[in-house]
């Protein structure tokens, strides 16, 4: 079972990827200025119950943590250790949460993190070779039980071999998605999982994005149709046991 527990909304474009981030686009559509960082109706979630006692968010969910935001952005700092609380209230869910500000990590853990939570899983983010470089060697560095990267929005050819180093429990693949999506190209795709199988990496496609290019054709891809049509490549490795796939 899986759900969304944003408890913050708001971000800061800092790298490549973020160009047509889907929050900023959709936050657009309804005038909302998503460079406000603010905690949502839902930042309680996890330790809410129900009226007769029972937890509202069962027992075994995932939570897919952070997702209109960075859990890691500086305007959070005074909410974080509350959240970390909420984390450690509930060990019988999973957290899952996704960063491009892993330079902050390490300062944002909280005093009894040790070698990390085992239900809580971070991915680091990785648009292109420069972030790869820049970001991979101080994600590796981290504390954290459970390590995933994704490639989302894939910008261009990115190769991920020297950090595939058995600590990675995911590579998640995806193209962006958008009326002005940047094209993903197939076989960027398919050397990120070649070098996953080399190395005995789980990997995802997850989506194509609107703008897909295979064997030198472009495709434009109704947004309904992305992540069927990744799923149709049947190319995925299969994940480690019990590892919270993105």
């Amino acid at each position: 079972m899986y759900a969304m527990w944003n408890l913050w909304h708001g971000c800061h474009k800092i790298s490549e990827g973020c160009g047509h981030c889907y929050v900023f686009r959709q936050d657009g559509k309804h005038g909302i200025d998503s460079t406000v960082v603010h905690k949502t109706r839902n930042f309680t979630l996890p330790v809410q119950r129900k009226r007769g006692g029972s937890w509202r968010v069962p027992a075994g969910t995932t939570l897919w943590t952070c997702f209109t935001s960075d859990f890691f952005i500086d305007e959070a700092d005074a909410w974080r250790d509350e959240a970390w609380d909420m984390m450690r209230a509930r060990p019988d869910l999973q957290f899952v949460m996704v960063t491009k500000r892993v330079h902050r990590v390490a300062a944002c853990l909280p005093r009894d993190w040790g070698a990390g939570y085992g239900h809580v899983t971070l991915f680091c983010t990785v648009k292109n070779q420069r972030q790869a470089e820049t970001r991979l060697p101080v994600f590796l560095a981290l504390p954290l039980q459970h390590k995933g990267i994704t490639c989302e929005p894939l910008l261009e050819a990115v190769s991920l071999r020297p950090w595939l180093d058995g600590s990675i429990g995911q590579v998640v693949v995806g193209g962006e998605s958008g009326d002005d999506a940047r094209p993903c190209d197939f076989d960027w795709v398919m050397r990120i999982r070649q070098e996953c199988l080399e190395c005995h990496v789980p990997f995802t496609f997850k989506q194509t994005g609107a703008c897909f290019i295979k064997d030198g054709r472009t495709y434009r891809i109704a947004r309904k149709y992305q992540m069927p049509q990744a799923r149709k490549a049947g190319i995925d490795l299969p994940p480690l046991p019990g590892w919270n796939v993105l």
